[in-house]
């Protein structure tokens, strides 16, 4: 029973999902790395801030998604723990609570370590609450910002310019404004993954009222923003090698290109809602994989 019960816990934070979060730290580490400025313990302590974020936003949705009716018998997506019953509303409630709590420590003890100057001491507590407030807005509250479509620019943000740029900044003490493309190409993959969950469930969606990009877009229109989603991240990478590589090992995230390409073309040729469901965990080892990539050919191009 309580191995059971820790599965249906473990299925709620999504852990496919949570390559999402370790590629935009790995992107922004590295990043940082490569230009001689590294801290392990910093480098753990956001990567665990993230995956924390990332599952309270999953465990937030997974509960404003049931409460509003979204998730029932006509969605595609698996059934996980509180829409089957498994788990209590109040369950769900300690659980959110407890894991907000967690990733504030986190956040407080990675700032107390980066040591960063007062002025951006209060720009990343400002940023960590802008994160919680957008992990709990997304389905939570009389207008949740996921039901309006503003999803994809949130993940965007969050999973690209903030997670990237953020970790090599706590890392490097310095900004640069090459750094967005990288960022923004890593974002995209992660916009790409929310897209897919929305094409997949687009017609429960629409009959629930939660209107999000795709369910505005359309199915086709829908999956053609998809194959520009995975061509416009490419293209972010290439930007940023063009601008710094000194070998072609800046090009190593290349090496992906087919893998991504092909799944897009898959997306858009697949007719069927349905089948759309596995794409999801396939383009979230596709985005660590490029990450990786990128990471790897960033230190052996130094």
């Amino acid at each position: 029973m309580a191995l059971s019960s820790l599965s249906v816990w473990l299925d709620a934070t999504r852990p496919k999902t949570l390559l999402l979060a370790m590629a935009a730290l790995l992107c922004g580490n590295s990043l940082a790395a490569a230009q001689g400025h590294f801290s392990p313990a910093i480098a753990l302590l956001a990567l665990l801030t993230a995956l924390l974020l990332q599952i309270l936003s999953n465990l937030a949705n997974d509960y404003g998604d049931v409460r509003k009716g979204t998730d029932n018998r006509h969605r595609l997506g698996p059934q996980r723990g509180l829409q089957q019953g498994r788990i209590s509303l109040p369950a769900m409630r300690a659980a959110i609570t407890v894991t907000l709590t967690l990733t504030t420590l986190s956040g407080i003890a990675l700032l107390w370590l980066a040591r960063p100057s007062l002025t951006v001491l209060l720009s990343f507590m400002a940023l960590g609450v802008a994160s919680v407030l957008a992990a709990l807005a997304y389905t939570l509250g009389a207008k949740p910002y996921g039901y309006r479509g503003l999803g994809d620019p949130a993940v965007l943000i969050f999973f690209g310019w903030v997670a990237v740029g953020g970790s090599y900044y706590l890392q490097s003490q310095q900004f640069q404004w090459a750094i967005l493309l990288p960022a923004t190409a890593s974002g995209l993959l992660a916009v790409g993954v929310l897209n897919l969950n929305n094409l997949r469930d687009i017609d429960n969606d629409k009959a629930c009222g939660k209107l999000t990009l795709a369910a505005r877009l359309g199915p086709t229109a829908g999956r053609r923003y998809h194959l520009l989603l995975m061509a416009a991240s490419l293209l972010g990478f290439a930007a940023y090698a063009l601008l710094t590589a000194r070998s072609p090992w800046g090009w190593l995230f290349l090496l992906a290109a087919p893998w991504l390409l092909a799944h897009a073309a898959n997306v858009l040729a697949t007719q069927k809602a349905q089948s759309l469901a596995p794409m999801l965990a396939l383009l979230a080892k596709i985005a660590l994989m490029t990450n990786l990539l990128f990471a790897i050919g960033l230190l052996a191009d130094r």
